[in-house]
């Protein structure tokens, strides 16, 4: 592996690529990390971010909210379990790419399906290992999550030059609706419900309240979890009109994860959830949902220079002072300041005191920055879901 890290002193500059790559990354400014691809033979540009999680890269890679994001993997060994038919959030993964230290060894797990390589190529993901990625996270921690391009070309001839422009001229994640590309196109019904190590997924086959989903990214185990506390689920897409969801007759309303700018999803979402409030109906909102939330609610949203993303988050639960360990995706976080005064802040980041939830005070409403379904990640967080089953059965 070569790493050219160039100087802030000096003019960008790349050197000839060493003779067994064949992969590259190039970031707008020139910086350019070498390695061997993985995956498929092909180049995507997003803005490269990195996640510490020690397990669940299959998760991480099929999560809608990566969507526009080349995956930094901080754990060194990816891949070494294979890959399964369970262990996904949605079909068709919409990360653009990953990046990974060692080199994919045989898998070693009895649930392995296939080779995490041939999962890769499945998916048509450019993946590059041999990459020093302690360098590639201090750059990035450094310069934000900066724009980049990831290339694989087994021959290792790359057009350098085209790489960087095209890295340079993506628009980035701000500003940019990504919910609507990766939401579901019509409604469908779930009832899948928790997995168990004997006999897999159950069915939730007696349920006794009725959840709209709307999907703006919606990960599967945030429906099943929803399953387990007893909910029929209904996913509708992500710019389905109030009207729409009132027409379904819902118990509670379930605003799901999902990626790109909350500003530009909420053109369309925010009218929607205003009304839900206004109706009463019991919301409960997660990650991208989160930020929808404090919008309809009057707060606003920014980009933040890194993003949290990992399964090692601690984050303090003000209403009950207990302090739970998180799996969180996120590039835009809400500005505390902002809120009114009839919204509760319910929970703070113990890493850089950002907010990490939201209630307000008179209606049933209510969201956190964070992941309970902890897929992958702890199972600190799952109380949530039944306090949002407790919200619904006090509205009834």
């Amino acid at each position: 592996m070569a790493t050219e890290v160039p100087s802030k002193d000096k003019k960008q500059h790349t050197s000839k690529p060493p003779k067994n790559a064949s992969a590259v990354i190039i970031f707008a400014d020139g910086t350019t990390f070498y390695g061997q691809g993985i995956g498929a033979e092909t180049s995507e540009v997003g803005e490269i971010c990195f996640n510490t999680s020690l397990t669940g890269y299959q998760e991480i890679l099929t999560d809608p909210s990566y969507a526009g994001e080349i995956i930094t993997f901080t754990f060194p060994h990816i891949g070494n379990v294979g890959t399964n038919d369970e262990d996904i959030e949605t079909l068709n993964p919409f990360a653009r790419g990953a990046i990974i230290r060692e080199a994919i060894t045989t898998d070693s797990s009895w649930r392995a399906l296939s080779h995490f390589n041939d999962w890769l190529v499945k998916h048509n993901l450019a993946g590059i290992c041999g990459v020093d990625t302690r360098a590639l996270t201090r750059f990035i921690r450094d310069n934000g999550a900066p724009n980049a391009v990831i290339c694989h070309k087994a021959d290792g001839k790359f057009d350098l030059d085209a790489l960087k422009k095209q890295a340079a001229d993506w628009a980035g994640l701000e500003g940019m609706d990504l919910a609507k590309e990766v939401s579901c196109t019509k409604s469908y019904t779930w009832s899948e419900s928790g997995w168990n190590i004997k006999t897999g997924y159950a069915e939730q086959t007696s349920p006794k309240r009725h959840v709209v989903a709307v999907d703006f990214g919606a990960k599967r185990n945030i429906l099943r979890c929803l399953a387990t506390e007893e909910c029929s689920v209904t996913v509708v897409p992500a710019n389905t009109s109030a009207d729409d969801i009132l027409a379904l007759k819902p118990d509670g309303v379930f605003l799901s994860n999902g990626p790109g700018d909350p500003a530009a999803t909420g053109v369309y979402a925010v009218p929607m959830i205003k009304e839900l409030i206004e109706k009463k109906i019991p919301v409960f909102g997660i990650c991208l949902g989160h930020q929808l939330l404090a919008l309809a609610l009057g707060g606003q949203t920014k980009k933040m220079h890194l993003g949290h993303r990992g399964a090692n988050h601690p984050v303090k639960d003000l209403t009950t002072n207990k302090v739970e360990i998180t799996s969180q995706n996120h590039g835009f976080m809400v500005i505390p300041d902002s809120l009114p005064d009839d919204v509760e802040i319910t929970h703070v980041s113990l890493f850089d005191k950002t907010n990490e939830g939201i209630a307000h005070k008179t209606k049933p409403a209510f969201s956190v920055q964070y992941h309970p379904e902890a897929s992958p990640g702890p199972q600190d967080s799952h109380y949530l879901f039944g306090r949002f089953v407790e919200m619904i059965d006090k509205a009834a």
